[in-house]
């Protein structure tokens, strides 16, 4: 499947491999910029649950028109560094790249990596941007950060390790991006330890984080109920528009909540519904859990 968005028609192609075909326009206009380009995501239709990376999710999407919007409406992502966690095909990462100085799109698991890379390559020469700015990483939040390095051999399995000068590089990274990646409470546990370290490191970062909202039913509760997504919520403090808390202090996370409303639609074959959420969470290793 490849996503193909339109920001002055706001509509989506797809090719006749059923491939979405992403149209961008660049220029300093309120919502758009001057030249218009194709996205071409490869993606699976379906998959199981150890892959499920090689799919495009709504959460990608949403996140992804996000990253479109402030590419489009602002400078705010010009020449920055970044890491895409879970970045799944790398959809989010490649949205960014014509504007971001370097992007570092991270997963784990060689036939996701290998349908990211791909995607790069798919993409670079349309979109116009250095191939060598977006480095697909292996990421495994099992073991954290830093992650192990090596030396780069493009024949090798390892290949997508990470150099030391990467690793250096990558902790003064200022933005981070996660999209659906709160599925399981102990994917969740590991995900925020590996967010915290990367926080913890080098220059000040805020992570951009994009979820649907999943329900199981609950013998516990004799109910239908979202336990992944409350126990997300327990990682941060969240605030109001007014940057006050609403509920309790977490563990050094506080987190503003970013109304999709707020957000253009440029990827139009997706319904947003009611349980998609988007967040900005922040890490201060000074705050106290109360």
């Amino acid at each position: 499947m490849c996503l193909c968005v339109s920001s002055c028609c706001r509509r989506v192609a797809v090719d006749e491999d059923g491939d979405l075909v992403l149209d961008r326009r660049r220029g300093r206009n309120k919502y758009v910029r001057s030249d218009c380009h194709l996205l071409t995501i490869q993606h699976g239709v379906t998959s199981s649950l150890k892959s499920v990376g090689l799919q495009v999710w709504k959460a990608a999407l949403l996140l992804a028109d996000f990253v479109l919007h402030k590419s489009f409406s602002s400078s705010n992502f010009d020449g920055v560094t970044a890491i895409e966690i879970g970045a799944g095909t790398g959809l989010v990462g490649l949205a960014l790249a014509p504007v971001a100085r370097r992007i570092f799109v991270t997963d784990r698991g060689t036939d996701i990596l290998d349908n990211c890379l791909a995607n790069v390559h798919i993409n670079s020469g349309m979109l116009k941007f250095d191939e060598a700015k977006v480095c697909v990483r292996e990421l495994d939040w099992k073991t954290s950060w830093p992650p192990p390095v090596g030396t780069y051999d493009p024949s090798d399995p390892s290949r997508y390790l990470w150099s030391a000068s990467e690793v250096e590089e990558a902790e003064k990274a200022t933005v981070l991006f996660a999209a659906d990646v709160i599925y399981s409470d102990d994917l969740t546990d590991l995900f925020f330890d590996t967010v915290k370290k990367l926080m913890s490191s080098g220059a000040k970062k805020v992570l951009y984080l994009a979820l649907e909202k999943r329900y199981n039913f609950s013998l516990d509760e004799l109910d239908v109920v979202a336990n992944g997504y409350m126990h997300f919520r327990s990682f941060f403090t969240a605030q109001d528009g007014h940057g006050d808390p609403i509920d309790g202090y977490g563990p050094g996370f506080v987190g503003k909540q970013i109304d999709p409303a707020e957000i253009p639609q440029y990827i139009r074959e997706y319904e947003r519904g009611k349980d998609l959420e988007m967040w900005m969470i922040m890490y201060s290793p000074d705050q106290k859990q109360q």
